[in-house]
């Protein structure tokens, strides 16, 4: 598996990330991970929808939380032909309570704790935390992604306006 070393930073010191970048214009790689209700989830369920998909290092950090709770709000105004997919290593039974507490019903938490098969296959497993980078992607109905943005320092929040024109674009 390979490595990239100072991809990222995560409160200015350089982190290595695990994996290959994954980048615009190629087909987003499948994954399985854990569903809130312990049942698997593919990002290839969603196939024929534009897919929002965030990566996130915990729900129960200050950033992970604000970020999530806007692009819930953000999902909620994109419609049903919008899925947005919000992944981190956070347990499935953790990820259920923060979003009763955050009344998130727009986006969907999945754990990715059982195999890494996510943060490695997109190549955001930081090997220094074992935590997942934050990132968002936008992936058109064909399974191709359109939209990419890895944050270069772990502790900021995204481009929200820029991924979410993403997905308006495509819908």
């Amino acid at each position: 598996m390979s490595e990239r070393s100072g991809a990222i930073t995560f409160k200015g010191n350089p982190m290595t990330l695990v994996g290959d970048e994954v980048n615009v214009g190629v087909t987003a790689p499948d994954f399985t991970a854990v569903g809130n209700d312990m049942k698997p989830v593919s990002l290839s369920d969603y196939k024929g929808k534009v897919v929002v998909l965030v990566s996130v290092p915990s729900l129960d950090t200050p950033v992970c939380d604000i970020e999530t709770k806007r692009f819930n709000e953000e999902a909620g105004k994109l419609g049903d032909k919008v899925a947005l997919l919000t992944v981190s290593l956070d347990l499935p039974f953790a990820q259920k309570r923060w979003c009763g507490a955050a009344d998130a019903k727009n986006v969907v938490t999945v754990s990715d704790y059982k195999d890494r098969q996510f943060g490695q296959s997109w190549g955001l497993y930081i090997k220094e935390l074992g935590l997942l980078a934050r990132a968002v992607y936008v992936i058109d109905t064909q399974g191709v992604i359109k939209y990419a943005e890895l944050v270069s320092e772990v502790t900021t929040e995204p481009n929200y306006d820029a991924a979410i024109s993403a997905a308006k674009v495509l819908v």
